[in-house]
């Protein structure tokens, strides 16, 4: 590392922190993202926790604020005894999709990790979840922290209410639906706490009114004058479904004939927040490479300015380096590609190919290579799209050389691996298809949607899957999930598997049958 001359005094010396040194290298960074990289973000708001609080916000999916549950206890102690035997590390951060942007960062943390946190969430996170079209279409940034607030109270009340036995019991069955219960190319409504909670008065209020010990003393014939609600008449509910539903909470939400109105409301509260987690799982690669690559640029600017010294330097790229570690693929570490590696080294690619183009760049990339603004143009990237259509578009021959990166066929009846496409010529375009494919949260997520509710006569509920690729569901699993379903419609529940090309059964299951078995 070559030794420069001191151009400005040094932000902060030493690995200890205070909160002035914060302050100070906040500002300083916040000026090079502003100035140099015209990031756009929402204000930051940033809070040091420690290890058992950073354990606490993992156990509940990461958001400050969240009802209680026994999935969350359980998954603390779980971790919580990794750390401590040394078989986990915690990140260094955690970032909220929040207006503002809540950051929190390890109070173990040196002052060089410090920086390093802030310019990686505060600034690259705070960028892309601003400007991201994903996270503007399907997100409240303004609205989430009260909404979670009022959904803490809300579950909070029931419990007392009607016990944590018969919430817990409906959290878990919509819990375990909690994949298939977003809108994919429906646009969300906009959140509003004060509707949200006036919905919930009308609700509490009605129950209020039709509630009377009376009716338990009338003959059971006459229960069925009793006042209902007008959306739980079968024939008005029958009349408003529409098919197929892709939304399986929102399902049953509208139209379960048995569910209670506060019951409907938990359904509603975990499909929002499955919701405004949809985008994360469709931006992995683009959200930590904008992050990772934020960071380096930030830093390494911060290091030509003179503002940290070579001593701080080292000690950021080394956590920098164990951040894009990317194990081959005959490593026993090897779990995959590293969203970190493959989303830094397309952006950094993407940076040379705008400033220093090959030929061969030029062929591919005709729109951006050699325009000299590679700031701008990541910036587009970052804004409009998404991992899939990301990788699609640029990821470039240069890259699936330097990654080595080859395509395989695998058939579970094989008992070898096909290697389909390699990084040469004739390969370069099949193994960047297959690889943004891999990413396309429609190929990879089971496709099932509910298509028939018979509400005027047996009240069965059909569900069908369609198999793409073979990918059916494990059985174990889909039979558990398959009787939560049931226990939130509370009648028959059939689930038909059914291939994509060939239209042909490939098997059907029914609730009555597990019934039966167990």
């Amino acid at each position: 590392m070559e030794k420069r001359p001191k151009t400005s005094p040094l932000l902060f010396t030493g690995s200890d922190w205070s909160f002035s040194d914060l302050s100070r290298v906040y500002d300083a960074i916040r000026q090079i993202a502003v100035d140099e990289l015209r990031l756009d973000f929402y204000p930051n708001q940033i809070e040091v926790i420690s290890s058992e609080q950073m354990l606490d916000a993992y156990s509940s999916i990461g958001m400050p604020l969240m009802y209680q549950h026994w999935s969350f206890g359980k998954h603390f102690v779980h971790e919580s005894n990794l750390y401590r035997r040394g078989r986990m590390g915690l990140a260094y951060e955690l970032v909220i999709n929040s207006n503002p942007c809540i950051t929190y960062l390890m109070e173990e943390n040196t002052m060089a990790l410090q920086a390093l946190v802030i310019a990686h969430a505060s600034f690259g996170h705070n960028h892309f979840f601003k400007n991201n079209y994903l996270f503007q279409q399907w997100t409240d940034a303004g609205a989430i922290l009260a909404y979670m607030e009022f959904a803490k109270s809300y579950i909070a009340r029931c419990e007392e209410r009607y016990g944590p036995a018969a919430v817990e019991a409906v959290l878990d069955a919509a819990h375990s639906l909690m994949p298939q219960a977003v809108f994919r190319y429906r646009r969300r409504p906009r959140l509003s706490v004060e509707k949200e909670q006036a919905r919930i008065r009308e609700r509490l209020e009605h129950e209020e009114r039709t509630f009377s010990d009376l009716w338990r003393t009338l003959p059971a014939t006459a229960e069925a004058s009793a006042p209902k609600e007008p959306e739980s008449d079968p024939a008005e509910r029958q009349q408003a479904i529409e098919y197929p539903e892709e939304n399986l909470l929102y399902f049953l939400e509208k139209y379960s004939p048995v569910l209670k109105p506060w019951q409907r409301e938990i359904l509603r509260i975990v499909r929002v927040i499955a919701q405004y987690f949809y985008p994360q799982r469709q931006t992995k690669v683009m959200n930590e490479g904008c992050a990772t690559f934020v960071h380096y640029t930030i830093m390494n600017s911060l290091y030509d300015k003179g503002r940290v010294s070579e001593g701080t330097m080292l000690e950021v790229l080394q956590n920098h380096s164990n951040v894009v570690f990317q194990p081959g693929f005959d490593d026993p570490r090897y779990g995959g590609l590293n969203p970190y590696t493959l989303g830094f080294n397309m952006m950094r690619d993407i940076q040379r190919i705008c400033t220093e183009p090959t030929a061969e760049d030029r062929d591919w990339f005709p729109d951006f290579a050699g325009n000299g603004d590679w700031c701008g143009t990541l910036l587009d990237a970052w804004a409009s799209h998404r991992d899939e259509s990301f990788i699609r578009q640029f990821l470039s021959p240069a890259l699936i050389r330097d990654m080595r990166l080859f395509s395989l066929r695998e058939e579970a009846s094989d008992p070898y691996y096909e290697v389909t496409a390699i990084h040469d010529e004739r390969g370069y375009e099949r193994v960047r298809s297959r690889l943004a494919d891999s990413y396309d949260v429609g190929m990879t997520q089971p496709d099932i949607q509910a298509i028939d509710a018979n509400l005027k006569g047996d009240r069965k509920l059909r569900l069908r899957h369609t198999v793409h690729n073979g990918g059916t569901l494990a059985e174990q699993s889909r039979d558990a999930t398959l009787r939560y379903v049931q226990r939130l419609w509370g009648h028959e529940v059939s689930l038909l598997g059914v291939d994509a090309q060939t239209d042909t059964t490939l098997y059907e299951v029914s609730s009555k049958d597990l019934a039966d078995k167990a």
